[in-house]
């Protein structure tokens, strides 16, 4: 285009920045690749021929989609398009999700978010098999190959029958819990959390009388309201506000146990969109879940087990 513009090698070379003798040469290897002679050379001047000046709209068509496809790659690495594949825990409520996904198109308003519900233990196999982006989860868990947001604490509080004793009182000790059973997510979605938080109880001076497994708001209400059970969660989940007002919700005493989030993405793999999700997660979580900072995550082989509070 340069050269049949100036209709010079010289005024074309200094127009594109480089010395004449190599854009003689790529103008002769592209005339052998094509199979087609598309200038006429002189000792003082150069002229397109017929079949140069019929390529030459296809020249610049090209160059043009060139230019598209190149800044189409600019917005994507700038986290301004593209897909981001994402995951929360389950346990996050409605109201979080709503804050973190208008706070995200905000940020982000031409990037297509595919949102998953996965558990923590989901999430980390979403990584390894580089079919997730970057996700929600829940600490303690192995973080080899992760690279962190901040530390993310929501207190927990406990779930009883409106009937029951403690219902009466302000803040609910653990030990008085003695003789219920208790409501518990399934351990395969995170057991490393799953194991601590029994520990955590037993620590308190609660050992439940069985564990019952359940992780719909629903299930787990009916749980508790027929079964002799209480169930664990943060002010902020839908099992702290059930419909039927049969239920109470109540804090423990002490805030013994507590959610720890963090948005995790595999090392090295972050970048705009990340961040804007890693930003508005974080937000939502403060504002509409009141969650609060804690300490950074670290490896979880790093850590000895005494370490770990929920």
């Amino acid at each position: 285009m340069a050269v049949a513009e100036e209709s010079h090698f010289g005024r074309a070379a200094a127009r594109l920045g480089m010395a004449q003798p190599p854009l003689s040469q790529r103008i002769q290897r592209l005339e052998k690749e094509l199979g087609v002679r598309l200038f006429e050379r002189t000792s003082r001047q150069v002229a397109i021929t017929e079949a140069g000046t019929l390529l030459l709209a296809e020249a610049r068509e090209l160059l043009a989609r060139s230019e598209s496809f190149r800044a189409a790659a600019r917005r994507i690495r700038a986290g301004e398009t593209g897909l981001l594949r994402a995951a929360l825990a389950p346990d996050i409520s409605g109201e979080t999700v709503a804050a973190l996904l208008a706070d995200f198109r905000r940020r982000r308003a031409g990037l297509e978010l595919e949102l998953h519900e996965l558990s923590t233990a989901e999430q980390l196999a979403g990584f390894a098999a580089h079919e997730l982006d970057v996700g929600l989860i829940h600490h303690p868990c192995d973080v080899t190959g992760l690279e962190l947001g901040p530390v993310l604490r929501r207190d927990l509080g406990v779930l009883l029958p409106r009937g029951a004793a403690q219902a009466e009182l302000d803040e609910v000790p653990l030990a008085s819990l003695t003789g219920y059973d208790l409501v518990l997510f399934p351990r395969a979605g995170a057991p490393a959390v799953y194991d601590d938080l029994l520990t955590a109880c037993a620590r308190g001076g609660y050992t439940p009388a069985a564990v019952r497994h359940g992780q719909g708001a629903s299930f787990v209400r009916g749980l508790v309201l027929s079964s002799g059970a209480v169930a664990l969660g943060p002010r902020d989940t839908q099992l702290a506000a059930p419909a039927d007002g049969d239920l109470v919700w109540r804090p423990l005493a002490g805030a013994p146990l507590a959610w720890r989030h963090s948005v995790a993405w595999p090392r090295g793999r972050g970048d705009a969109a990340v961040a804007a999700f890693a930003d508005a997660a974080t937000h939502a979580l403060r504002t509409a879940a009141g969650a609060r900072s804690e300490e950074p995550a670290r490896p979880l082989h790093l850590r000895p087990a005494s370490e770990f509070w929920l």
